[in-house]
């Protein structure tokens, strides 16, 4: 199979699904697509559980793989992260559903697509060792509410995130994350981040709970310089009302407060330098009269001058010896 399909430029989808190919085959198949125009990779049932990916034989074409309904576990994440990285990444659908992924599987694919920019279906349903600590990490992965910064830097291409959830409250935070990251594709990039910022960060009660999921606790006013607030509030009224934007008054007042005695203490040293300036200047004036009059004393001195006056000092010098 292997020469066919290093030969076969027409073919683009691949259904090896309900093959007991194994780990042994599947690692073979994946080094010959390394210049193969297969877009789509379907192995699910296939009895793979050990997984080995050459970082010199990554397919440069592959899409979507599907690798559901196999024993897929942390070290198998590991070589596919491998997949999620780097420039030359091209999948953009990963299915991992029903394998033996686990919390810690879940921070591998976690840490491979926090820079990655193209993936936008992950699905790990029927992967029952993942835990509420996992399912968070999915969480913040999509949206991170530990600071602005972190909320602008989250995943904003993940569009479909699925594992079993029972519509947890978490799912349900995820959803609305991706639900907002399909705005990247349609809108253009960083539209999803600051969206994300004015739906999650800037309205109370989401950001509550989300805040309790993640284990934030601090206010994000607290971050956020008081010379920003007064457009911040802007934004709160503009998006969420004025419910929303009297707890936001609330908890940013003694920013406000704050910069308001800045200002103040600002302009009060302002005028204190402005003053000494003002006082130096005069002082200065002062001793350049003093300069100039001197100056010119000197230069209406010629040398007879001072001769006559070399010999006024010896003569005066010699009636006091005589005294």
């Amino acid at each position: 199979m292997v020469p066919f399909l290093q030969n076969a430029s027409n073919l683009t989808d691949l259904c090896l699904s309900d093959n007991n190919i194994q780990s042994e085959g599947f690692n073979t198949l994946l080094r010959a697509l390394r210049v193969s125009p297969i877009a789509e990779l379907d192995c699910s049932n296939c009895g793979v559980d050990s997984i080995e990916i050459d970082n010199e034989h990554i397919p440069r074409n592959l899409g979507k793989l599907n690798l559901t309904e196999n024993a897929v576990n942390a070290n198998g994440c590991r070589e596919l992260a491998k997949l999620l990285q780097g420039e030359d990444t091209t999948l953009e659908h990963l299915l991992l559903g029903k394998n033996n992924i686990d919390d810690d599987g879940v921070a591998i694919l976690v840490d491979a697509l926090k820079n990655n920019t193209l993936l936008k279906t992950l699905n790990l349903q029927g992967n029952d060792d993942i835990s509420n600590q996992g399912k968070v990490m999915l969480l913040e992965l999509v949206n991170d509410i530990s600071s602005i910064k972190a909320t602008l830097q989250s995943n904003h291409t993940l569009e479909e995130l699925e594992y079993d959830s029972d519509e947890d409250e978490i799912q349900t935070h995820i959803e609305m994350a991706t639900e907002i990251n399909r705005l990247e594709r349609t809108t253009g990039a960083g539209a999803a981040g600051m969206e994300k910022v004015i739906q999650f960060q800037l309205q109370n009660i989401v950001r509550a709970e989300l805040a309790a999921l993640q284990g934030i606790n601090h206010s994000v006013y607290g971050e956020i310089d008081s010379i920003h607030l007064p457009e911040v509030l802007s934004l709160i009224g503009h998006h969420h009302g004025h419910g929303e934007l009297y707890v936001a008054l609330k908890s940013s007042i003694v920013g406000l407060f704050s910069r308001v005695s800045m200002k103040e203490c600002i302009q009060n040293e302002a005028a204190y330098h402005a003053a000494k300036i003002d006082e130096y200047k005069a002082m200065i004036a002062e001793h350049e009269a003093k300069l100039q009059e001197f100056n010119a004393r000197l230069a209406t001195m010629d040398d007879s001058d001072q001769n006559n006056m070399t010999k006024y000092i010896e003569m005066h010098d010699n009636k006091r010896r005589r005294v």
